[in-house]
């Protein structure tokens, strides 16, 4: 795929969302499509991926910290997270499916918590910076599917469902803001993103999921 100038191995997939609003379904169909049209997959998340980037999800998660610790932790999580993973599954021309990636950061830290978005952007940039045939690029997925769902609504569907964590239990105040900081990370890379009406049934949703991939000829 190509993807900032280069020519890149693999097919890099994110999923974002506020919480509740339904990525987890999809991506395992996703990935079982994909599978059934012979592709290599690796299913992965964030933070998360690696057992150290698992180790600091669990801080992130549940400790409590400031928003410039949670960005960094968040980062360091996925500058391991990139080398151990994501990089050596596209060199050999997997389909990377990753539950959240770097928007993610932007809209959580960022919009949710109101850190300062150059300091993010340094980061992005710090981090996620490889190299392909020579050139350096900011490695970002290749299409990133939205699921947009009104904060409402999201908050509806957990009720109730599991202890939450840190983030889980924010108020929908926070959740529109996170929403705010997705939709601002779609106007600056319209050409990655695929929203998605997640405020539709689930069958509804699977084809909206499936139109926007084969669309972008990433399925058959």
């Amino acid at each position: 795929m190509s993807n900032g100038g280069g020519l890149l191995q693999g097919l890099f997939i994110s999923f974002e969302g506020i919480d509740g609003a339904g990525k987890s379904t999809h991506i395992n169909g996703l990935a079982q499509a994909f599978r059934a049209q012979g592709r290599v997959v690796t299913l992965t998340r964030e933070p998360g991926g690696t057992p150290l980037a698992e180790t600091l999800r669990a801080m992130v998660l549940n400790d409590a910290m400031d928003a410039m610790t949670e960005a960094l932790l968040v980062f360091a999580a996925r500058r391991d997270h990139l080398r151990q993973v994501i990089e050596p599954a596209l060199a050999q021309d997997q389909v990377v499916l990753c539950d959240r990636f770097t928007d993610a950061t932007f809209a959580y830290q960022g919009g949710g918590r109101g850190f300062d978005l150059g300091l993010l952007s340094v980061l992005e940039r710090m981090v996620q910076t490889t190299s392909i045939d020579t050139a350096d690029l900011v490695r970002q997925p290749d299409v990133t599917v939205w699921f947009d769902l009104p904060a409402e609504i999201a908050a509806q569907r957990l009720a109730g469902t599991r202890v939450p964590d840190k983030f889980e239990a924010q108020p929908v105040e926070f959740f529109r803001r996170v929403s705010d900081g997705y939709r601002q990370r779609m106007l600056e890379s319209p050409a990655r993103f695929a929203r998605i009406d997640a405020n539709q049934t689930r069958e509804a949703v699977w084809r909206d999921v499936l139109a926007a991939l084969q669309g972008r000829a990433c399925l058959a």
